[in-house]
């Protein structure tokens, strides 16, 4: 891929992604979060699924259910989760949770698919991970807030790598619209039999519903599947480290949110945690190669 339009694409899917989570907290005034979410992605999915009715589907019964399960674990289980731990955590604290998901992608790619990766780029991801941890103001509670979010970051790292093991085989728009279409409908399920779902239908919460739906679902889950697709999944989501950061700077225009001065440290953190992990001398040939015939 030309690094130019890779760089491209980085900027704007970590910048949707950070941003999703202050401009779903104004949406939270006025919806439960699984039913925010739930009408998200249906709407995107619904829409996508229209943009890409000429385009080629999957013949089997088999690539349809690793859609459906992509889209379970991809859209109802990390953004069911972040928002629900909205309920004990901060919007904030639950992006940065979620975004451990490039080192759970290591260790899950050397524990599963037996992808070798040198201690820099470990080194690199745990530097990143203290980045992000420096931005929150290096302090972070223990409760069930904490566990759902860690729990989405899990989902999040399963479905990076199934996506990337599957998702050449399908149609990259197809996938994001479908997956995001059969999350939705995941997440309604949850939201009837978990919550007491209401709308308080206002201007903000219309800008929230319409920023989910076309920047934070479409355009970012078509740009991540895209990214997934065609690079190496550890690399890539290195990048996701930038996401938590935008998402303190994005809550501190839209909310008000204070910003301090730790919050630059730590970005000067994430950016050397993931200068090491894309550093060319730390992922040899022979290791690449590896890490590709396991995918």
């Amino acid at each position: 891929m030309n690094p130019r339009v890779y760089a491209s694409l980085i900027l704007v899917t970590t910048l949707s992604m950070g941003l999703a989570f202050p401009v779903g907290r104004i949406g939270l005034d006025g919806a439960p979060p699984f039913l925010l979410m739930s009408m998200r992605f249906v709407a995107a999915g619904l829409l996508m699924a229209a943009f890409t009715a000429r385009r080629a589907k999957p013949a089997s019964s088999g690539a349809w259910l690793r859609i459906a399960l992509i889209g379970t674990l991809n859209s109802a289980g990390v953004m069911g989760c972040s928002y629900y731990s909205m309920r004990w955590i901060t919007s904030g604290e639950s992006a940065i949770l979620i975004f451990v998901n490039p080192l759970l992608i290591i260790l899950f790619a050397a524990l599963f698919l037996k992808a070798r990766y040198r201690i820099a780029q470990w080194t690199g991801v745990a530097l990143g991970f203290a980045g992000v941890f420096c931005t929150m103001g290096a302090h972070l509670q223990l409760n069930p807030g904490t566990l759902i979010s860690l729990l989405g970051a899990c989902f999040f790292a399963a479905a990076s790598l199934l996506v990337k093991r599957w998702g050449q085989q399908i149609d990259t728009w197809v996938l994001s619209g479908y997956q995001m279409l059969f999350g939705g409908i995941v997440l309604g399920v949850l939201s009837a039999l978990f919550e007491h779902p209401y709308i308080h239908p206002t201007g903000s919460f219309y800008f929230s519903l319409v920023w989910l739906v076309l920047v934070s679902s479409i355009l970012q889950f078509s740009g991540w599947s895209y990214l997934l697709q065609r690079g190496d999944p550890a690399k890539t989501n290195a990048f996701l480290f930038l996401a938590p950061f935008f998402g303190v700077i994005g809550g501190a225009v839209l909310l008000g949110e204070p910003l301090h001065a730790y919050v630059a440290a730590g970005g000067a953190m994430i950016c050397a945690g993931i200068f090491l992990v894309n550093w060319q001398g730390s992922a040899p040939r022979k290791t690449v190669a590896a890490t590709e015939r396991a995918s």
